[in-house]
């Protein structure tokens, strides 16, 4: 069985043909806007205003990220976040 047809924690994305995680990794979509699609695509079977919130706050992020004045354009990919994740586990 393949992780991608399990779900821990609920059924909000079992009625989706593809499960957002699959999705988000086989298109490469950086981990902000993956995170907006996710909240967006639940909230009617999930949390509701709560997870829209959570959209437009990452939908922020990424503004911030890509088109402020005082910012350079920075991609965070799986990769980069992966890579983040892990130095900050280690240094726990």
């Amino acid at each position: 069985m393949s992780s991608y047809n399990k779900q821990v924690g609920g059924k909000h994305y079992k009625k989706y043909k593809i499960q957002p995680a699959e999705f988000i990794m086989q298109n490469n979509i950086p981990w902000s806007e993956g995170e907006a699609i996710v909240h967006i695509i639940r909230h009617k079977d999930k949390a509701g205003k709560e997870d829209l919130e959570k959209a437009k706050h990452y939908i922020d992020i990424i503004i911030e990220k890509n088109y402020s004045d005082n910012h350079e354009p920075k991609e965070m990919t799986q990769a980069n976040w992966l890579k983040g994740y892990n130095k900050w586990k280690t240094n726990k």
